[in-house]
This record gives C-alpha cells, structure tokens and sequence, in this order.
C-alpha cells in the first residue's frame, strides 16, 4: 500500500511540474494557477508525510526545498529574449507547488523528533 502512495505523489508532483513549466510560459503570475499548484503541493505533501518511512526522507524533501528556494530570484538579471522572466515564472510556479510540501514536512518532522525525544527521556 505504501509504494501505491508513493507512486500517485510521484505522478502528482509530475503533474505539477509539467504544469510548473507549461504556467511559467503561458500565465506568468497569475493567482488562479498558483493556488491550483499549491492545493496541488498540500496533497503532495499529505501523502508524503503520511507514507514517509524515516525522517531522513523529510530531511532530504526540505533541503531540496530550501535550495529551490535560494535559487528562484538566481535568473532573473537574465534579460535576453526574456529567458530570465520565463525561468523565474517556473520557478515561482514550482516553488508555489513546493512550499506547501516543506511546509507539512518541516512540521512532520519537528513532531517525528519531539517523540523521539520524549520517548528517550522516559527510558
């Protein structure tokens, strides 16, 4: 049942991608399409953390996150043929996708070690 999971948040987050791509060239900035990819990452992430097996799992989905982050504003000098504009729009839109993953991941795993702590202490 787990790798049933794991593959629909798997299809999911292709879809999302795709679609990363797709608004990040026909609707930059538009509202509509970035809420759609943030429902879209709270499924994602529900499922994910849900079927997570080991905390290392949610460590390595955060720091993936935080370096999409980091570089979302990297392409934006870009001015030739207005590449920089296209590739920050899909990187805005995946990071739309992603910030709600991280979001339930962070949380996830503050609570996945705050048990463990507890668990620790009462031995």
């Amino acid at each position: 049942m787990r790798k049933a999971w794991g593959l629909v948040s798997f299809i999911l987050f292709c879809i999302g991608l795709v679609l990363s791509v797709i608004g990040g060239i026909a609707f930059p900035a538009n509202l509509i399409f970035s809420m759609v990819l943030a429902v879209l990452g709270l499924v994602i992430g529900i499922i994910s953390v849900v079927y997570a097996k080991e905390i290392s799992t949610l460590h390595t989905l955060l720091l993936a996150t935080i370096a999409l982050l980091a570089m979302t504003a990297a392409f934006t000098p870009i001015t030739v043929l207005g590449v920089g504009k296209f590739a920050t729009s899909m990187l805005v839109n995946f990071a739309a996708l992603m910030a709600p993953v991280a979001i339930i991941a962070a949380i996830s795993a503050l609570l996945r070690i705050g048990l463990e702590e507890q668990t620790f202490k009462k031995s």
